[in-house]
């Protein structure tokens, strides 16, 4: 089979084709990968070095070869290849009024929304939500999580198109992410961003609000006070999604759920790029160089 790999740690021009053996377990033919910041990490040697030659891509659309049903699956690495092996646990079919990008989408980055605004965040129809990166992969999913869920939305972005995809996906404003200056305090914050913003987002805290760090995020935040958080009564959670990976039943009611949005149209992903698999690299790239929005997608059929 032919895949995406890589032979050293760095920069996006690491990755080249080349002809790999299948791997051993319950294999799927790949349609979709999904390109995600856990994947930059990895590339870059920054969260585990995996063994080299490496296969990387969390997360894939296919047909399961046992089986030959559409399924969506979470290897945690692999996805950037013909063919790759997922845990059973870690795959769920896909109902047929979900579309393979919309579920590649919605699947990685709508657990991570959904879990960190209802899960940790319990949010209310009372609250006032601050999503960071809100044009991103999970930021945009987690901007009409939360309006459906009644909060009133402000989306933090850093350019124009992007503010306007966040009010069109349901923020009620939109902030410059540089210097979010807000009209009122937010009661829960969703950060993927991290580094100064976490800081000044946490200080705006309403009395009683929270702010939930999720997966992905590589910036030092530093310590936070405990006696900090007591004077002002508020709190900091953070959210790794492997969590829900290690409870199955969570996982799968959760895919469930969203799938469910995601059909009925109450859920849509945005596909801010499609790529050959010999443009992986290029996926890379533009997703740190963050001149892209929503889900970056490969399509492992296109080779150029």
């Amino acid at each position: 089979m032919l895949a995406a790999v890589i032979t050293a740690f760095g920069g996006p021009g690491v990755f080249a084709l080349a002809e790999t053996p299948e791997p051993d377990g319950d294999r799927i033919d790949v349609a979709l990968a999904g390109v995600g910041h856990a994947d930059v990490h990895l590339r870059r040697g920054e969260h585990g070095k995996p063994p080299l030659p490496a296969i990387l891509g969390g997360d894939v659309v296919g047909r399961r070869r046992s089986d030959g049903r559409r399924v969506a699956a979470l290897p945690g690495s692999g996805g950037y290849a013909q063919v790759t092996a997922a845990r059973p646990r870690h795959t769920v079919e896909v109902p047929e009024d979900v579309g393979d990008e919309q579920a590649l989408a919605v699947l990685e980055h709508g657990l991570t929304a959904w879990h960190s605004l209802h899960t940790l965040g319990r949010v209310t129809a009372d609250d006032v939500v601050v999503v960071t990166a809100a044009a991103g992969g999970v930021g945009h999913l987690a901007v009409q999580l939360a309006r459906a869920a009644g909060a009133r939305v402000i989306a933090t972005v850093s350019t124009p198109a992007e503010r306007a995809l966040a009010v069109e996906l349901g923020a009620h404003a939109a902030v410059d992410a540089n210097h979010p200056l807000l009209d009122e305090a937010p009661t829960l914050v969703l950060d993927g961003v991290g580094g100064p913003a976490f800081g000044r987002l946490r200080a705006e805290l309403a009395p009683f609000g929270r702010i939930v760090a999720y997966a992905g995020v590589s910036d030092v935040r530093g310590t936070v006070a405990v006696d900090d958080l007591m004077t002002s009564s508020t709190g900091v959670l953070g959210f790794r999604l492997q969590r829900v990976l290690d409870d199955e039943e969570l996982y799968r009611s959760s895919a469930a759920r969203l799938f469910h949005l995601a059909g009925r149209g109450l859920l849509t992903a945005r596909i801010g790029g499609r790529y050959p698999l010999s443009g992986v690299g290029r996926a890379h790239a533009d997703l740190e160089d963050r001149v892209t929005t929503g889900k970056l997608v490969i399509d492992v059929r296109r080779l150029v």
